[in-house]
């Protein structure tokens, strides 16, 4: 019997999944997919309830698992299997290599040395990476990345004569870890749900529509613009920005459930934008508004009654070219004000839905639903948006109750 507990998942209910086991004394292997913690929070400009940065939270819990000797934690890693059953659960998992050291901080000497550009993931494409790079500013493990498999043989050399001596290991490869743990909890988080599967929205069509989470890199000082709101067209202040609700969520087609943040994401983007420029219009098509609880919807009024603010009962159909240069038209049948909207606008946001993890990458060993949600069993435990979409809030407190229901699992099976 093990009295350890695996946490799949570094993102912000993971981590903290991870520490609230860890501070009740028990042994805890935290694994993380990308390079570093924090997940979709780490990408966001500011969230609920405080309307704070990720550095409010994120630092906090980052800090805690530095002091901890009770964490251990593997980032570029991946869970592959999950065999037998609680108090017994046997892992096994794929770390990918780094090709960093921990002492390699800071690569900008071996980004000036590499030619290779390729798509930022982080920044969902909007700005370009070295093949040697530091993920983002806030990155923990505050350690860089050597991505080898964008860069040639000629420039790794080149990268590794220009970084300090012993900085670059390119001799590293992938490793296997087997770990024998009491219980797991499953902390996968979710993506934004592909816009280029919504056809009728034009994702592809136009450079002006984006997604909400492209909206957030757009917003966040430490985002492709810094923190300046531009279309991408001409890096210009958009004028009107109209946003779609729903893009995804909510239909039979794509996803058949509501995805809770995206109502709520919309008002504290509109509220970016105004911060800005305060004569911004903005149109919102919906189909219902849902604010969750008294504070949300305390927020949901103070939005609704800014100047300059519309909103618009209706799904929008189709997303047409405009009549200025760059602009789309928004097209929705007006559900309360009766007929055919349209709306032309400098930029179009599409709130895409939240989509599990498991929808579309599953660990063997672990049962999921239909949608891709993680489904609980005894000794395996999913929390945060692996269990159901949730805010950032609701995944903390999601956390601390995984952490808890994994303590007495390897309670009562040590009685």
């Amino acid at each position: 019997m093990s009295d350890s507990i695996l946490v799949i998942g570094g993102g912000f209910s993971g981590v903290t999944a991870a520490v609230e086991a860890a501070e009740m004394g028990y042994n805890v292997y935290l694994v993380e997919k990308e390079s570093y913690l924090g997940g979709r929070v780490a990408q966001l400009n500011k969230y609920f309830p405080k309307l704070c940065p990720p550095t409010c939270g994120l630092e906090i819990n980052f800090k805690r698992i530095k002091t901890n000797p009770r964490i251990t934690f593997y980032t570029m890693a991946d869970v592959e299997s999950v065999s037998g059953g609680p108090g017994d659960f046997n892992v096994t998992i794929k770390v990918r290599p780094r090709g960093t050291t921990p002492q390699c901080t800071n690569c900008k000497a071996g980004e000036e040395a590499a030619k290779t550009e390729v798509p930022d993931e982080f920044n969902f494409g909007m700005s370009t990476r070295k093949p040697i790079y530091m993920p983002h500013p806030m990155a923990f493990p505050n350690q860089c990345v050597l991505d080898m498999e964008n860069v040639s043989g000629d420039e790794i050399e080149a990268i590794k004569a220009a970084m300090p001596p012993g900085h670059v290991d390119t001799s590293q490869s992938e490793e296997t870890v087997n770990l024998n743990v009491g219980a797991i909890i499953v902390a996968t988080g979710w993506k934004p749900y592909d816009p280029t599967k919504l056809t009728n929205l034009k994702f592809n069509d136009y450079e002006n529509v984006i997604t909400n989470m492209m909206m957030e890199r757009l917003a966040s000082p430490s985002g492709p613009t810094g923190g300046k709101i531009v279309r991408p067209s001409d890096n210009e202040p958009p004028k009107t920005v109209g946003f779609v609700q729903c893009a995804g969520s909510r239909d039979e087609n794509h996803l058949g459930f509501c995805s809770y943040i995206c109502c709520m994401a919309t008002l504290k983007q509109i509220t970016y934008l105004k911060e800005q420029n305060p004569d911004c219009e903005c149109y919102v098509f919906y189909i219902d508004i849902r604010s969750p609880g008294a504070r949300y919807e305390k927020f949901y009024k103070k939005v609704k009654e800014m100047e300059g603010v519309h909103f618009i009962k209706g799904k929008v159909a189709d997303i047409l070219p405009g009549e200025a240069a760059g602009s789309v038209k928004l097209v929705a049948e007006d559900t309360i004000g009766g007929g055919k909207k349209e709306q032309e606008v400098d930029m179009a946001v599409l709130a895409t839905g939240m989509q599990p993890v498991g929808a579309e990458s599953q660990i063997p060993g672990i049962e999921y639903d239909s949608d891709g949600f993680v489904v609980p069993k005894e000794g395996i435990i999913p929390c945060g948006c692996a269990k159901r979409p949730i805010d950032v809030v609701s995944s903390g407190q999601s956390a601390t109750a995984a952490a808890l229901k994994a303590v007495q699992t390897i309670a009562r099976r040590a009685s």
